[in-house]
C-alpha cells in the first residue's frame, strides 16, 4: 500500500522496487522510504533468525582525497582516522567548536590518500556545508559528494554471510572481518562489500553505482528468500537499533547533545596528535563530569514510552526519554533517554510520565540485546 506521500519527496533507484512489492511509504529525512512490506513484526523477526534487505539508498556519501585527506579528517572528527588500515571502517562524530553533534558517521579508509564518509540522509546537506567550509584554502585534499551516484541495500541477519557467498565472485564474504570492507561483484554488479551494519546482528552493507539497484535487490531477493530472507523497512530497522543500543540522530544525537554524554566516549579520542573541532569543550566536560548520560530504560509495566516523555525520580523531573518500543526480541517494552549521571547506574529505579500516570521504569545496561555467539 502506497500512503499519500508528498510528490516532493525524494525517491531512491528502489523507488519502484518498493511500490510493485506493495510497500507502506513514509517520510523520512526528505525521502519517500518503505516504514515495511508485510510487518514490522514479521521483518523484524526475519532479520533476528534469517535475514533482511533494507534500502537505505537515502545515506550520503562523500569521497575525500588527495595527500592532505587523512590531514583534513582527523581535523573534523574526535576518533582517531589515522589508525584505520586500508579497507577498515570506524565509527565518528563530527562536532560543533562546543561539543554538540551535528552528525554521526562512518569513515572507510579506501586506500592510503582515499577515504569515504557516509552520512545520514536528514542532516547530508549540513554535513556537506560543513565538509565544504572546512576544506576551503586546503589544495592538497578534494571532496566529492557521491550521494546521488550511489547506491546503498544492506543485508542484515544470521544467513546474511551465507546469502551473500552465493552470489559474491572470489573470496567468500564470510572471511571479510567486522568493520572492513573491500571492493567485489555481486551477482556480477561491481560493489563495496562492508561488514558493518545497524541492526545488532552480522550483516554486510554494499554500496554500488545507483543504476545497479534494481538488479542488485532482485538478486539478493532471489538468493535469500528460501533461507528466510524477507525485504524489511524503517520500522523494523528502528526496532532492532533500539533492542542493540544504537543512538539515531534526532534522537539520541543532536546538536546540543555531546558524545560523551551519548556515552560513546571509546569513540573519542582526546589525546589523538590533532586537534579536531570540538576538542577543547569534549575535554572540559571530561574533567568535569557530564550534565546528563544517554541510559536504556525497561518499563516494569507493558507500557511504551514515547520520545519526549518525562523521566521521573523522587517525583522530580530528571531527564527525557529519546526512544522508545515494544522489544519483539525479549517481548517487553525498553526505551532509552537521558538522566543526571548519578542515576545512570543499572537497577536504578524511575519512572516515565504517560499520558499523565507515572509507569515504573529500571535502567538496565545497554544493550539490551547481544547476537549469541555462532556454535
Amino acid at each position: 500500500m502506497l500512503l499519500d506521500v508528498s510528490p516532493a519527496l525524494r525517491h531512491t533507484p528502489l523507488f519502484a522496487t518498493h511500490t510493485a512489492l506493495g510497500a507502506r511509504l513514509v517520510e523520512f529525512g526528505g525521502w519517500a522510504m518503505p516504514v515495511h512490506y508485510t510487518s514490522i513484526v514479521e521483518e523484524h523477526r526475519a532479520v533476528r533468525h534469517a535475514a533482511g534487505l533494507f534500502d537505505v539508498s537515502h545515506m550520503g556519501e562523500f569521497t575525500i582525497a588527495g595527500p592532505g585527506a587523512l590531514d583534513f579528517l582527523e581535523g573534523l572528527v574526535p576518533n582517531q582516522v589515522s589508525r584505520l588500515v586500508e579497507g577498515q571502517a570506524l565509527y565518528s562524530q563530527i562536532c560543533r567548536p562546543e561539543g554538540g553533534t551535528i552528525d554521526d558517521l562512518l569513515i572507510y579508509r579506501l586506500a592510503e590518500d582515499q577515504f569515504m564518509v557516509v552520512v545520514n540522509a536528514g542532516t547530508m546537506p549540513k554535513d556537506w556545508a560543513w565538509f565544504t567550509q572546512h576544506v576551503a584554502g586546503r589544495h592538497t585534499v578534494t571532496i566529492t559528494n557521491e550521494s546521488d551516484a550511489t547506491a546503498l541495500i544492506a543485508l542484515q541477519g544470521p544467513r546474511a554471510a551465507e546469502i551473500l557467498a552465493g552470489i559474491t565472485d572470489g573470496s567468500d564474504p564470510g572471511t571479510l572481518a567486522y568493520y572492513h570492507s573491500r571492493p567485489g561483484r555481486v551477482a556480477g554488479i561491481a560493489c563495496r562489500i562492508s561488514r558493518t551494519g545497524y541492526t545488532g546482528e552480522d550483516g554486510f552493507e554494499l554500496y554500488h553505482a545507483a543504476a545497479d539497484a534494481p538488479a542488485l535487490w532482485a538478486a539478493l531477493l532471489t538468493a535469500g528468500t528460501p533461507l528466510g530472507l524477507l525485504p524489511a523497512g524503517l520500522g523494523a530497522r528502528d526496532t532492532l537499533r533500539l533492542e542493540a543500543g544504537l543512538c539515531l540522530y534526532d534522537h539520541e544525537l543532536t546538536e546540543n547533545i555531546t558524545p560523551l554524554e551519548a556515552d560513546l566516549g571509546w569513540s573519542v579520542r582526546l589525546k589523538k596528535p590533532q586537534a579536531f573541532i570540538g576538542r577543547e569543550a569534549l575535554a572540559r566536560q571530561k574533567a568535569e563530569g557530564v550534565p546528563r548520560l544517554r541510559v536504556g530504560l525497561q518499563m516494569l509495566e507493558r507500557t511504551i514510552a514515547r520520545p519526549e516523555m518525562t523521566i521521573v525520580h523522587a517525583d522530580e523531573p530528571v531527564g527525557l526519554v529519546t526512544s522508545g518500543t515494544m522489544s519483539l526480541t525479549l517481548n517487553r517494552p525498553i526505551a532509552m533517554g537521558y538522566v543526571f549521571p548519578h542515576l545512570a547506574q543499572p537497577g536504578t529505579r524511575l519512572a516515565v510520565e504517560v499520558r499523565g500516570r507515572l509507569v515504573p521504569a529500571e535502567v538496565v545496561a545497554l544493550p539490551f540485546y547481544r547476537r549469541p555467539n555462532p556454535a
